[in-house]
């Protein structure tokens, strides 16, 4: 029914004041504000866009569809946190969330976007419009089952996806694509959808190593999905800022337009943020407003043109106007001309898509081939890039207007390295680590062979690059896992490089490779658990830590290596990712002083734990002596104390491992000759159950 009216109708546009009652308590400045919707809708209004559109009025959701992807607790939050009896402590409450602001209009608002997603989503798939655009906020892709964040409280798309999948099959919608082009990762999105093969995800956004916002792993290209869901999320994830038209029109033309035409999706989602913008504040990329219609034409011919866009982030008012004006002229059916002389995509993005391709291939034989050679790649950004970090609401131009008919970019053929980046974590911290230790000198090497007493009046000084490697060669430790690294070959990946079975990505290795002098089991005074939810070497799943807390009545087991205090802050480097591959030279780089010296080791031994403020925040920050074994100090690295109350209170996730995981676990315990497989299993699994 809905495909033999898919040609009827004209294009929706929602817009509603009501949204825009959602603002910061005290009228302070945000980048997430009401304005965003009024600039948008004066420049649709001012193009001539209303005049042609059938303008929607907001309809509130009803708890029992938002009840399909969020949960009941968090359905009961949003709905009262603007009544009366949440004055005195929504400031509070918002504090506890990440990236979130609540005022009296935050409910309504809420209900409202979600509620308008719903209803442009229903007519466009009913055949009552052709396309539609829903003006909406708060934005959504970030909002988790049980948790707002990132300046999202319902997750709007994901709502009206589940709607028409489960509420509504009389429509016939049975595959629906949701293309997320907003500058940041949609973690919420992927989270709801990753299992189910209805929904294909598709998720352009800036990595930077995992460290731009939401700051998660699964954000990376290796999380596709799993069980009957698997190949059916799709990541590309940006390595750096200042991607722009050509990048994303790759992106497009390699993975998401071959996949979409094979996928065959019933109608098109959109999370149109518009952060990856020329000129957003947040984003630091460079799409042009005909940029984003040329990537909405390429979507047009799939789904019989059937397509809902609704708004996410953007927060240059200038920008996100200008897009969207673009978008709803492409809609409406106006055509433009595409200049862009210069179209060269970064090298690195050519090296992630072919990572994407090739991660995906097995599952989509579409995207089996390698790309195409001689392709002109650029590795530095332009003047006009580096300009639009500024975020002034100056920085981009008009659109220009509509004429003559699109002009496709086609990237041509080139040659790309053979060797893909690996994507890794974290590397906006390098540099703060780089300069991060005092390490006590005043011993000659002679008397570094052991470990030695360094008074507390010892005159500290940094360690040049090479020089601190040197020195703690000398100096042996002993290192005790009680996660993967238990399983002796996994723990060479961090010595010897590459990757054991079950590991997603490859590990770099240390700067010395030789294999440890001594290995030993110990049990000790500190209770395993599960915490967080994914990480890009291991999936879904938590991975393990230990509380740093000592309780007499736990008995946790370790795996004791004997290594070198070098090869102990390259593993501490590693399981922190502070190390990443140099695009330009394919050398690997790792902070230049270490983390742990003498200092630090003579300080660890007298309190037991040392929180290495460079790195606080990271998962394996806190570094913790256990006793020593033939004079030699036994430290292990685990998360702060602060950690372990968050996961209490429920900030932080516990979650089980994957089994993949798990199983890495088991076999260090069974390979180590100290459990049989049972009575290993049992241990983890006791572990894994136990509430903190």
């Amino acid at each position: 029914m809905a495909a033999a009216m898919a040609a009827a109708g004209g294009v929706g546009l929602l817009y509603d004041e009501r949204m825009c009652a959602h603002a910061t308590p005290d009228g302070e400045d945000h980048p997430e504000k009401p304005e965003r919707l009024r600039a948008i809708w004066r420049k649709l209004s001012a193009d001539g866009v209303v005049s042609r559109c059938m303008i929607m009025k907001a309809k509130e959701a009803e708890d029992k569809h938002i009840a399909s992807v969020h949960s009941k607790n968090h359905i009961k939050l949003i709905r009262s946190i603007s009544s009366k009896e949440y004055d005195s402590r929504r400031n509070k409450i918002a504090k506890r969330l990440n990236s979130i602001y609540f005022n009296k209009g935050s409910s309504e608002s809420a209900f409202l976007a979600a509620g308008s997603v719903i209803e442009v989503a229903e007519k466009v798939a009913a055949g009552e419009l052709r396309s539609a655009i829903a003006l909406v906020r708060p934005p959504g892709h970030h909002a988790e089952h049980n948790e707002a964040m990132g300046f999202c409280l319902f997750n709007n798309v994901a709502v009206a996806a589940d709607y028409l999948l489960n509420e509504r099959a009389d429509l016939g919608i049975k595959k629906i694509l949701i293309v997320d082009w907003d500058v940041h990762h949609g973690n919420g999105t992927q989270k709801m959808f990753y299992d189910d093969p209805r929904v294909l995800f598709f998720s352009v956004h800036r990595f930077d190593y995992g460290s731009f916002y939401p700051a998660e792993g699964d954000a990376s290209y290796c999380f596709i999905g799993e069980g009957a869901g698997k190949g059916y999320n799709i990541n590309v994830p940006w390595e750096h800022g200042r991607c722009g038209d050509a990048d994303y029109i790759a992106a497009w033309d390699h993975v998401l337009l071959p996949v979409a035409e094979a996928f065959d999706p019933d109608i098109i989602l959109v999370s149109a943020g518009f952060d990856a913008a020329l000129g957003d504040p947040l984003g630091g990329c460079c799409i042009t407003p005909n940029g984003y219609a040329l990537l909405l034409t390429k979507l047009l011919g799939f789904a019989q043109g059937r397509i809902v866009m609704a708004l996410e982030g953007g927060y240059n008012l200038r920008s996100i106007a200008n897009s969207v004006s673009a978008c709803a002229k492409v809609l409406l059916g106006d055509k433009f001309r595409y200049d862009a002389p210069d179209m060269q995509p970064f090298e690195s993005s050519w090296r992630v898509i072919q990572a994407v391709r090739d991660e995906l291939k097995t599952l989509w034989p579409v995207l089996s081939s390698r790309l195409p050679e001689n392709v002109s790649l650029r590795s530095r950004p332009t003047q006009t890039e580096l300009y639009s970090s500024s975020g002034s609401e100056s920085d981009v131009e008009e659109l220009p207007d509509a004429i003559a008919s699109v002009n496709f970019i086609q990237i041509t053929d080139g040659v790309i390295s053979e060797s893909l980046s690996r994507l890794r974590l974290d590397e906006d911290k390098i540099a703060t680590t780089a300069t991060s230790s005092n390490i006590t000198v005043e011993q000659s090497p002679a008397d570094l062979a052991e470990p030695q007493n360094v008074g507390s009046t010892a005159v500290s000084k940094e360690i040049p690059s090479l020089s601190w490697r040197s020195e703690l060669s000398k100096v042996y430790v002993w290192y005790a896992s009680f996660g993967s690294n238990m399983w002796t070959p996994r723990f060479l990946c961090y010595i010897q490089g590459g990757k054991a079975e079950g590991m997603n990505i490859p590990c770099f290795g240390s700067h010395d490779p030789s294999p440890p002098c001594g290995t030993m089991w110990k049990t000790v005074p500190h209770r395993l658990f599960f915490g967080r939810s994914s990480t890009p070497c291991w999936g879904i799943g938590g991975v393990a830590f230990l509380n740093p807390e000592i309780n007499d009545s736990e008995n946790s087991y370790v795996c004791m290596y004997k290594i070198t205090l070098e090869q102990f802050n390259d593993v501490l480097f590693q399981e922190n990712r502070l190390v990443k591959e140099n695009n330009e030279s394919g050398k690997t780089e790792s902070p230049n002083s270490p983390l742990i010296g003498l200092s630090e080791i003579e300080f660890v031994s007298s309190n037991k734990a040392v929180h290495l403020a460079p790195i606080k925040d990271s998962w394996y920050s806190n570094v913790l002596y256990l006793g020593e074994e033939d004079k030699l100090p036994i430290l292990t690295m685990t998360c702060p104390s602060s950690d372990v109350e968050r996961c209490k209170s429920g900030e932080l996730p516990l979650s089980p491992p994957s089994k993949t995981y798990a199983t890495t676990l088991i076999k260090g315990l069974v390979e180590g000759k100290h459990l049989d497989s049972d009575a290993a299993t049992s241990y983890i699994n006791a572990a894994a159950t136990r509430g903190l």
